[in-house]
């Protein structure tokens, strides 16, 4: 399966004309925008998935599955992940 490109101002346009859409966005935006903190680190770190991977003790290809996000991980891999990379995942309520 291929990635989607969209533009920022084509989700506007998306969430203005469709609450449906808005609700399912808000409701993965937290998601993702986790995978991307952990995407990011491991870029800034120069490490692949699957040294990534090794330090977790897990398989390279879980790493690959929760980036593209077709993975729910768990509260305990997110945690692993984090530290994997010397950080921590901080929790908040709002």
């Amino acid at each position: 399966m291929g990635k989607i490109t969209i533009s920022s101002s084509e989700i506007d346009k998306l969430l203005e004309a469709d609450p449906e859409y808005k609700k399912e966005y808000d409701r993965l935006q937290t998601r993702y925008n986790l995978i991307a903190q952990i995407i990011n680190a491991r870029h800034e770190q120069k490490i692949t998935q699957a040294e990534m991977a090794e330090r977790m003790g897990t398989k390279k290809s879980n790493i690959c599955r929760f980036e593209s996000g077709s993975y729910n991980p768990s509260l305990d891999f997110l945690i692993k992940a984090a530290a994997s990379l010397g950080k921590r995942i901080k929790l908040s309520l709002y």
